[in-house]
């Protein structure tokens, strides 16, 4: 493995007491108990054996129980199924909990549970505690792969830990890791969440230049960060940039964009956005013609909002509550005459 950023070699040497401060907090049987009790189940399907089938987290405890009773103990990887399933269904605490049961039981991780338990950490919100996860692995042996590092990545990001992702990406690219798409949309939705526009279109651009052809979700992270700044004449061109690369926007593409757009009152360039959205059959939703509704309404259009409402029923779309008290607010506020009768013929 090549060089790693700093703040993972830490973690190394804090693996230990930071772990075991967290299993004393997660094994607390009454955190177990509350949480056992949530309306939640999933059902899961094992290959061959009726013991591997359970309908929801309770279930899943007591083929556990049934698990650790056996002779000889089963594999980490059986476990690592079953406590998997529990992942999905968000039990995060459990799986920690029942992780550290079995490791007091003699049964040794690998890099598949130790990632597992690494996404609980991050799922938690306790990046630390993945971290220290990781410099665990690391002191084992074990060679991290693209996932766990990922993993680790996307909880940097949700903890608005921005700079110490872009350092866990360079390391992981250094160090010989391939990143796929899922790993450059939550480096571009990261740095865009920061508001820093220009660091987020070069870290596009890099993508570009290592070959990896951005999708739809990458452009319009991109796009919704550029017309949150204000840059619409460069949210307008890398539009079309996207179309020219053969890239198709979609709904949520152009909703971006029109909500920028009506935010500046350029509601000639909206319509038209609108009207090219038809033209190339992309379904406009409740949320795009909210957002015109909305901005109609904000410039005093209110004829033109309401004839907006009866155009979106005609093809299908129920107003929802947001519209309906953006409208109402308008009339309220501009003191339009018969503003009630004009509201019943639109909504009934």
């Amino acid at each position: 493995m090549g060089k790693l950023p700093s703040f993972i070699l830490r973690s190394v040497f804090n693996a230990g007491s930071h772990l075991s401060n967290f299993h004393s907090f997660s094994s607390s049987s009454n955190t177990i108990a509350t949480l056992s009790k949530k309306p939640m189940s999933m059902s899961v399907r094992g290959k061959g054996k009726r013991d591997d089938r359970f309908d929801n987290v309770d279930h899943a405890l007591v083929l556990f129980n049934k698990m650790i009773e056996k002779y000889p103990m089963p594999s980490i990887v059986e476990f690592s199924k079953l406590l998997g399933a529990i992942v999905k269904m968000k039990y995060y605490l459990i799986v920690v909990s029942k992780y550290r049961q079995i490791e007091l039981l003699g049964v040794s991780h690998n890099v598949y549970s130790m990632s597992i338990l690494i996404n609980c950490f991050c799922q938690l919100g306790r990046i630390d505690f993945g971290l220290s996860v990781l410099g665990k692995m690391l002191k084992l042996g074990f060679e991290p792969s693209a996932v766990t590092f990922s993993t680790l990545i996307n909880g940097l990001c949700n903890q608005n830990k921005i700079s110490e992702a872009v350092s866990m990406f360079d390391g992981m690219t250094e160090s010989g890791y391939q990143p796929n798409l899922i790993v450059y949309n939550i480096m571009l939705k990261g740095l865009c969440k920061t508001g820093d526009t220009g660091r987020a279109v070069r870290f596009l651009r890099l993508m570009e230049s290592r070959g990896y052809e951005p999708d739809i979700v990458a452009y319009s992270t991109i796009l919704d960060c550029l017309c949150k700044n204000g840059l619409l004449q460069e949210a307008l061109n890398l539009l079309s940039e996207i179309k020219v690369k053969g890239v198709r926007p979609n709904v949520v593409t152009y909703s971006c964009l029109i909500h920028g757009i009506c935010n500046s009152g350029q509601l000639e360039e909206a319509t038209r956005l609108l009207n090219e959205m038809v033209d190339n059959n992309i379904s406009l939703d409740i949320v795009t013609y909210t957002i015109l509704i909305g901005a109609l309404c904000k410039e005093g259009a209110i004829s033109k909002a309401v004839e907006t409402v009866d155009l979106m029923r005609k093809r299908g779309i129920e107003p929802n509550v947001v519209t309906y008290n953006t409208l109402v607010d308008a009339h309220c506020k501009e003191g339009v005459g018969n503003w009630p009768s004009m509201l019943l013929l639109c909504f009934c």
